[in-house]
């Protein structure tokens, strides 16, 4: 199956307000759209997690960025500038993202993606996805896809099959916390 027909199934599940396993810049996710309270309560329940744990959110420039976040601090345009690697940036005063999404403190983790598969799904759904770790809450990560619990796969809506059969062992990105003032604190390198 191609990119684009991969791309159509999975906008129109995360429309629906679905939940869909897929490949990421980092690990395997799963993603539901960021805006739907609903769909995030999907995720919670999947993965065995209380909502008081926050989830992080992909989008695919940084321009967007200030449509989730009430003012972007200064230091944050810089980590983005100069990060090579998959980095999450934990940002204060989330905005126009699903209630239980947005933590406790109101701040939400965002990482803009380099990656052709997530940055053309984002673009054509038009809004951010929630991604989490394709894992029940507790347990290791999954390295690839074949590293997916079935309890998992079975409980999603779509499972894309864009990377299914790459192998690389993958890891999460660094995250980053940043505050108001342009403070950071580094929570995962």
């Amino acid at each position: 199956m191609n990119i684009k027909n991969e791309i159509d199934k999975a906008v129109s599940v995360l429309k629906a307000g679905g939940t869909i396993l897929y490949p990421t810049d980092t690990i395997w996710g799963i993603g539901c759209d960021a805006t739907n309270q609903a769909a995030v309560k999907k995720i919670f329940e999947i993965k065995q997690r209380q909502d008081t744990r926050s989830m992080l959110v992909l989008l695919d420039n940084e321009v967007k960025l200030q449509t989730y976040v009430k003012e972007v601090p200064e230091i944050a345009w810089e980590l983005i500038d100069v990060s090579e690697n998959p980095l999450t940036i934990i940002y204060p005063d989330a905005k126009n993202l699903a209630s239980n999404l947005i933590n406790e403190d109101k701040s939400i983790g965002i990482r803009i993606v380099n990656d052709e598969f997530c940055s053309h799904l984002i673009r054509k759904f038009k809004k951010p996805i929630v991604s989490t770790s394709a894992n029940i809450s507790g347990k290791p990560s999954p390295e690839n896809f074949h590293s997916i619990e079935d309890e998992i796969k079975n409980a999603v809506d779509l499972i894309v099959n864009h990377s299914k059969n790459d192998l690389r062992k993958r890891k999460p990105s660094s995250i980053i916390k940043v505050g108001v003032n342009s403070e950071i604190k580094i929570l995962r390198q």
